[in-house]
């Protein structure tokens, strides 16, 4: 990715972003990346800034904004396009691979997630209040919102805010899991355009099938390495957390939570 030259106006660049959002930390690492000086506003813990995105019109981040204008965020692509960079991203692995490569993430949180007690899966992590338990939710809910795109049902921003029933417990976020995990296999079994060049509805557009599954593997993956994160914090050794190999094509940020 080359950097670009472009002089624009610092002062007048925000990125709206909450603690814990992959697309969020994503955002902001590729700004930094090609030089480009922004204000940066968490809406979790910052009513004023949430006063500032509502005032703008959009209901989720992270968002790009410059003058009253702004992008949702969570394609790069559109950043580039909004601040009319002179810059590339890295082309998306084959479908073939992001299906196993989710396949794998999907193995791997459920792995971690059997190492957590039911005491811990109900604690709040950091700055983000969302109990583990949601969290481990959240990204099989990541997966299976993709695998729904795949049918044209359309990719809500609100599911991303999908909590797991009050009575489910460890070993049902594992079992749910698995469930989709092998959902996703029969999916692409029986998929008939394996070059996913179809488009599907999303709350930021219509896109190709293959951009979301790029889009659904890596959010997953980038969970799925907090979820790594938060065993540490326990002072528990991660039992097979995802690898620089497991990761190596997928375009998540690198750190793993926001600073």
């Amino acid at each position: 990715m080359s950097k670009t030259t472009r002089n624009l106006a610092p002062e007048r660049i925000k990125v709206f972003w909450q603690p814990g959002c992959t697309s969020c930390l994503r955002v902001k690492e590729f700004l930094a990346s090609q030089g480009i000086e922004f204000e940066s506003i968490d809406v979790h813990n910052d009513a004023k800034g949430m006063t500032q995105l509502n005032a703008l019109g959009a209901r989720s981040v992270p968002v790009v904004a410059l003058g009253g204008r702004y992008t949702l965020a969570q394609s790069i692509n559109d950043v580039i396009r909004f601040l009319d960079l002179k810059t590339r991203m890295m082309e998306a692995l084959p479908p073939q691979t992001l299906v196993e490569k989710l396949a794998l993430v999907l193995t791997a949180a459920a792995r971690l997630t059997q190492q957590l007690s039911e005491d811990q899966l109900r604690e709040v992590f950091r700055n983000r209040d969302r109990m583990v338990g949601a969290h481990v939710y959240h990204i099989i809910r990541v997966a299976e919102m993709g695998l729904q795109a795949a049918q044209q049902i359309d990719l809500r921003f609100e599911g991303f805010n999908d909590v797991p029933p009050e009575n489910w417990r460890r070993d049902d976020l594992v079992r749910w899991g698995q469930d989709i995990r092998e959902q996703i296999r029969t999916w692409w079994r029986n998929e008939t355009d394996t070059a996913l060049a179809y488009d599907v509805p999303t709350y930021y557009g219509r896109r190709p099938m293959h951009e979301v599954l790029e889009r659904t593997t890596w959010h997953a993956a980038q969970h799925t390495r907090q979820l790594a994160l938060i065993l540490e914090s326990h002072g528990i050794k991660p039992d097979g957390p995802l690898t620089p190999s497991d990761l190596a094509g997928l375009p998540v940020p690198e750190e793993v939570w926001d600073r």
